[in-house]
């Protein structure tokens, strides 16, 4: 219980000592032990990135479910309201756009609300790019460590997969935006589908928002 009511609330092991009557130290070896029996039940099922079995039957469900071969999710970001922030923090996380302190939480999941990836972003990164700047989701392909599982689209073969996202993303490989203004019915018909299929993850927010 000590452990569960500091990660709700936030608050450091000193704020709870008489609360719960134990020692500080007791409190965050608590903390440490709750986390660490997170992470040795859950973490080879859940918390992993895609392996490459994985990756390959990403691909067909999603070339199957919405006709884009390659597509490995849809990223995406949301503003997780945090009513209970400390005063003295509320300031860092305060946006002019919301009533109330909020985290960025920066996800990627694919069509059966697998969430493979997630980060809650630090103190004062409120938008897609200063999040993603400071994400893990693309260091395995800086190192070279990342998986090249290929895939062919219109003839042609490419190395990786790649993700759905909106204009605000910067123009990388692997990324596919939308078209914004298209002028064709070939073109009309891609950012229908393309928009579609990133329901994924904005179903993923509605689960997650019904906490």
């Amino acid at each position: 219980m000590a452990a569960i009511r500091q990660l709700a609330y936030g608050m450091g092991t000193d704020k709870r000592d008489q609360y719960f009557r134990m020692l500080e130290r007791t409190m965050r070896e608590c903390v440490y032990k709750f986390c660490k029996g997170i992470c040795l039940v859950y973490v080879q099922r859940y918390l992993r990135k895609p392996t490459i079995n994985d990756i390959h039957q990403l691909y067909t469900v999603h070339e199957g479910k919405h006709g884009f071969p390659g597509m490995l999710g849809s990223i995406n970001y949301m503003h997780w309201g945090w009513s209970l922030c400390p005063n003295a923090w509320r300031g860092q996380y305060m946006r002019g756009d919301h009533k109330e302190p909020t985290i960025v939480l920066e996800v990627i999941a694919s069509n059966d609300l697998w969430i493979w990836h997630a980060l809650f972003d630090p103190a004062s990164a409120n938008n897609d790019i200063n999040v993603l700047d400071q994400s893990s989701v693309f260091n395995d392909i800086y190192l070279g460590k990342s998986h090249d599982i290929y895939f062919q689209a219109n003839g042609v073969a490419y190395k990786r997969g790649y993700y759905l996202t909106d204009s605000i993303y910067r123009p990388l490989s692997v990324f596919v935006k939308s078209f914004t203004c298209p002028n064709d019915p070939k073109r009309k018909k891609c950012k229908d589908e393309q928009e579609s299929a990133r329901k994924d993850v904005e179903r993923i927010f509605g689960v997650l928002n019904r906490r």
